[in-house]
């Protein structure tokens, strides 16, 4: 099979865990140099394991001067995916704590951005940045405002970025209810409530797996025409 990112160096951040782990995984087939980052130094030992080409990075993508030093450490980079994410920010707004959906901003929207604005020295021009935000940006569905504020947020800088930051790309994809541990947060019971209740509002009848969004965001990589556009992946949701 022929190794579509032989020679290419990716980053991955947020990759030892959902949609970033099924990325890492599928993309160390097509050739490429993969770095995953993530804060769980234990999952990154066994997922170096599974993949011995693999170079595992735990830091805590928050911290700036880390996140500098790693990629000065690095080199020059062709591709970088943020899958950095937290469970904050969510519920009714009435009864939301501001406090909470400032830490969810914490957990995803400023650890996306700085991983970006150190990631920026090293990448090659014509490579990629891909954002991972989510369709509460758009769905309208009630009890996701906050969440819709921190991804609607990411995703109204990706088309500007694609011209600020040309020739690198800048896209993102906004996933649905994917079965991931992103979900942990609630009891299995709650868990599997929410699932069925979402399968019903989707054409297809069912949750997203990760490795479906880790597929759309391979394609976003190897695709040279796709720029500065935010691609949902959310199984028809209405």
């Amino acid at each position: 099979m022929e190794k579509l990112l032989e020679n290419q160096r990716i980053v991955v951040a947020g990759g030892s865990s959902g949609i970033g782990l099924a990325l890492v995984k599928m993309l160390s087939e097509d050739g490429g140099a993969l770095t995953a980052i993530g804060r769980d130094q234990q999952k990154l030992q066994e997922l170096c394991v599974q993949l011995p080409s693999m170079k595992g990075v735990a830091l805590d993508a928050r911290d700036r001067l880390a996140m500098e030093c790693l990629f000065m450490e690095e080199g020059s980079i062709d591709h970088l995916v943020l899958a950095l994410s937290g469970a904050k920010g969510g519920g009714a707004f009435s009864g939301l704590a501001l406090s909470e959906l400032r830490e969810g901003f914490d957990a995803k929207f400023w650890p996306q951005l700085n991983a970006v604005q150190a990631a920026l020295p090293f990448m090659r021009p014509g490579g990629s940045i891909t954002f991972i935000t989510a369709i509460s940006a758009t769905a309208k569905l009630p009890g996701t405002a906050g969440l819709a504020a921190i991804n609607g947020a990411l995703e109204s800088m990706v088309p500007i970025l694609a011209k600020e930051l040309q020739p690198l790309r800048v896209n993102a994809v906004s996933p649905g209810v994917i079965d991931t541990a992103w979900w942990d947060f609630l009891p299995a019971e709650a868990r599997q409530q929410v699932f069925s209740d979402m399968s019903a509002r989707v054409g297809v009848g069912r949750v997203g797996r990760p490795e479906e969004m880790a597929t759309l965001i391979r394609t976003i990589i190897i695709t040279e025409y796709i720029n500065g556009v935010v691609i949902g992946c959310h199984g028809g949701i209405s």
